[in-house]
């Protein structure tokens, strides 16, 4: 089957050489799906697991492996790096083998809008990082991800399709809900700042979709909960999809010449 053409595609938190990587969900998504540009939106490679254990099955290799590949055969491939692989943040304005570093990136959409790519842990501090953490990291969240984990293999053994329990038990998090309502704000001034008609980011592993005030607030989500992508299509809607064994369209459509929501119901994508 040939891969379904996308113009353009957003994945961040990847978090490859941690555990909890969803590297076979993520290799199936990008084997069926090809684009003209794929963005990094930080979080590629996790440095701070990477730290405490070792973790690196072959299914992390062969990520790494393609998306290389995908630029060496003419796909425009950018890299943002984030938090957990800041290291690469000494590279910015690098070229590795196509690979282009950058600290945040404007994509122009097939409309002419400018989108800016940053990863998100820029809005630390104007969140409140006490409570960012009780959603991005800390001994909590690691708990989160130990009882996720289980419990999604529990759902295989039984024959149910992936269902995140972290993200669930997130969502039912009041000071968690505040933390996200901060970020949305400081990324939409951000995006304000920067002339932009739209932001994506990462971080906060909550994919969303929404307009906020005159911009369109974008997070791809991660591969380590929500399993998300963004998608630009050739005709420049942008689409907020969920990839595991099935794909989910989680957000309206929306096409940026209006920036204006299309109604669409979910479905299956076409690569599915």
């Amino acid at each position: 089957m040939n891969p379904y053409s996308v113009r353009t595609l957003w994945i961040s938190d990847l978090h490859l050489g941690n555990k909890d990587c969803k590297a076979g969900f993520l290799l199936d998504f990008l084997n069926k799906h090809d684009a003209e540009t794929i963005i990094l939106v930080g979080d590629i490679v996790d440095f701070y697991s990477m730290k405490s254990s070792h973790h690196w099955p072959e299914s992390h290799s062969q990520v790494l492996s393609l998306l290389m590949q995908r630029a060496h055969n003419g796909t425009r491939l950018i890299y943002i790096p984030g938090n957990h692989d800041a290291v690469i943040r000494q590279y910015l304005k690098f070229n590795f083998g196509h690979v282009e570093v950058r600290a945040s990136h404007i994509h122009e959409t097939l409309t002419g809008k400018k989108i800016i790519a940053v990863h998100g842990d820029e809005f630390d501090s104007a969140v409140c990082h006490k409570r960012l953490t009780a959603i991005a990291g800390d001994v909590g969240y690691d708990l989160l991800l130990f009882l996720n984990r289980w419990w999604s293999r529990a759902r295989q053994r039984m024959g149910f399709p992936y269902w995140s329990l972290a993200s669930y038990i997130k969502s039912k998090v009041a000071s968690a809900n505040v933390a996200i309502q901060r970020f949305e704000n400081a990324a939409i001034q951000y995006a304000r700042r920067k002339g932009a008609h739209a932001i994506v980011c990462g971080h906060i592993h909550h994919p969303d979709m929404k307009v906020l005030g005159d911009e369109l607030y974008l997070n791809d989500g991660d591969w380590i909960e929500n399993c998300t992508a963004l998608l630009e299509q050739h005709d420049g809607t942008i689409q907020l999809i969920r990839w595991t064994e099935r794909c989910e369209l989680l957000a309206e459509s929306y096409a940026f010449a209006s920036l204006q929501p299309d109604a669409v119901s979910e479905k299956k994508d076409e690569a599915a």
